[in-house]
């Protein structure tokens, strides 16, 4: 009677997409997994540590992950781990998105740059711009306006 936990720990879980589970009781390469589902990547299941509060609220058997950490082809599959096959869409979906979140921090750390540099900018520079300003309204008082098309200067 309470040999059954000792033959699941001996074992590796794969979980399909659709909610298959694989139980494996040998190591296996990457690369044979990838073969027999094409069009899928092999993860590991980094798992959460669950806190005692947790423990008592949540009765549910479910497995919490933060981390999904790809594998290499060349990576082996190990006994008492839990892996997970990943689509194609999903990954390209995970990599647009850091990417494009990569570049909004780069923008934002821009952004900040030009704000303190144009903070840190001298009062010459202030009062350049406040003379560039009267200049531009002295000349909108001297134009006139003969036909609608033409502006003329004096």
């Amino acid at each position: 009677m309470g040999n059954c936990q000792a033959i699941d720990a001996a074992a590796l879980v794969i979980q399909h997409p659709s909610g298959k589970i694989e139980r494996l009781y040998w190591p296996i390469s990457v690369s044979e997994v990838m073969r027999t589902n094409p069009g899928h990547y092999v993860s590991l299941i980094i798992p959460l540590p669950v806190s005692g509060d947790q423990e008592n609220q949540d009765q549910i058997k479910t497995v919490q992950f933060t981390r999904v950490k790809l594998l290499r082809p060349s990576d082996t599959l190990t006994l008492g781990h839990a892996y997970r096959l990943v689509t194609t869409q999903e990954v390209m979906k995970v990599i647009r998105a850091k990417k494009y979140a990569k570049l909004k921090r780069q923008q934002q750390a821009e952004s900040v740059d030009e704000n303190k540099s144009q903070l840190q900018a001298s009062p010459e520079m202030k009062r350049s711009t406040d003379c560039e300003a009267e200049k531009k309204s002295s000349m909108e008082n001297d134009c006139k306006v003969s036909p609608p098309h033409l502006l003329l200067v004096s």
